[in-house]
C-alpha cells in the first residue's frame, strides 16, 4: 500500500496489520507518519474489521524519529508542525474504533514507543525495549511521550523515564504497566494476532465501550458518566444486544456468536 506502512486486511478473522517497513530501524519520518494516518484513516470505516495488530517486523518495532530530518527543521514553526504531523498521524491510530494491539519485537524508542502508546495494548516481546531518548538529544518528545506515558504508568515514573532518557526493558515494562503482556520474541505477534481475533470476534459494544474509556479520560467525572449512558443506550439499538442477551438466556453467558451490528 505504501512505500514504508502496509496494511494487511483478513477479512474471515477480522483483523488487519498494520505492517511497519522502513529498514534498517524503522525510523519514523514524515512520510511514513502520513501513511500511517492514511491506512488508520482508511481502517476507521472499514466494518469488516473488528481488530487492528500494528507490527514492526521480528526485530524491530521502531526505533525513533528519523533524525536525519532533523537538520530540515529550520526553526520553531517548523518543529511545531513536524510535531503536529506525529500527533496528527498517531491520534489517527488511537481513535480507531476497532480494538489495537501493537506487538513489539526488538526496539520501541522515542517515536517508536510513542507510537505502541498509541494501541489498546502492547505485546512485548521478552528482547523488547521501550524509552523515551529524546531528552539525550536536547529536545523533547515530539509524538505524545509526555502525556500517554503518564496516562499509563503515572506521573512520577513517567518523570523518571522522560527526564533520564534510559531504556526500559521488557520485564519492567510489565511491571509498570506499560505493556500488557510478555513473550518469547517468536511468539509475540502470533499472541497479539489471536489476541485480536478474540476481539474481533466481540459485539458492537466493545466499541462504545472503547470510545467511551477515551473520551472520558480528559472529562470530570459527572460529564463521563453522561457519556457512558449514552453509550450503554446506544447498546439496545444493536444486533448484538438482541443475540447477547438471548443467547444469555437460551445458554447462560459467553456463548454468543456476534455480528459487530
Amino acid at each position: 500500500m505504501g512505500e514504508f506502512v502496509n496494511l494487511e486486511n483478513d477479512i474471515e478473522s477480522g483483523v488487519a496489520t498494520i505492517r511497519i517497513e522502513r529498514p534498517p530501524m524503522n525510523a519514523i519520518s514524515m512520510q511514513l507518519a502520513s501513511e500511517l494516518r492514511e491506512i488508520a484513516e482508511e481502517l476507521s470505516s472499514n466494518q469488516d474489521i473488528g481488530a487492528v495488530v500494528v507490527w514492526g517486523g521480528p526485530k524491530i518495532f521502531a526505533a525513533g524519529a528519523d533524525i536525519k530530518e532533523f537538520p530540515t527543521l529550520q526553526n520553531k514553526q517548523e518543529a511545531h508542525e513536524f510535531s503536529l504531523l506525529l500527533h496528527g498521524a498517531l491520534l489517527a491510530l488511537e481513535n480507531l474504533p476497532q480494538i489495537t494491539i501493537s506487538a513489539v519485537n526488538g526496539y520501541a524508542l522515542g517515536g517508536g514507543c510513542e507510537l505502541a502508546m498509541a494501541t489498546d495494548f502492547r505485546f512485548a516481546g521478552e528482547s523488547a525495549v521501550f524509552g523515551q531518548p529524546e531528552v539525550l538529544l536536547g529536545i523533547l518528545p515530539g509524538a505524545g511521550g509526555t502525556q500517554r506515558l503518564t496516562r499509563l504508568i503515572g506521573i512520577t515514573k513517567a518523570k523518571e523515564i522522560n527526564y533520564s532518557g534510559r531504556q526500559v526493558k521488557a520485564d519492567e515494562a510489565l511491571q509498570i504497566g506499560l505493556v500488557s503482556a510478555v513473550f518469547a520474541d517468536d511468539d509475540c505477534y502470533p499472541q497479539a494476532l489471536e489476541a485480536a481475533k478474540s476481539y474481533a470476534r466481540g459485539p458492537k459494544s466493545l466499541q462504545f465501550i472503547k470510545r467511551v474509556m477515551m473520551d472520558g479520560l480528559a472529562l470530570p467525572l459527572d460529564e463521563a458518566l453522561k457519556l457512558e449512558a449514552e453509550a450503554f443506550g446506544d447498546c439496545f439499538e444493536t444486533e448484538d444486544r438482541l443475540i447477547g442477551v438471548q443467547s444469555f438466556l437460551d445458554h447462560g453467558p459467553g456463548k454468543a456468536t456476534f455480528t459487530r451490528k
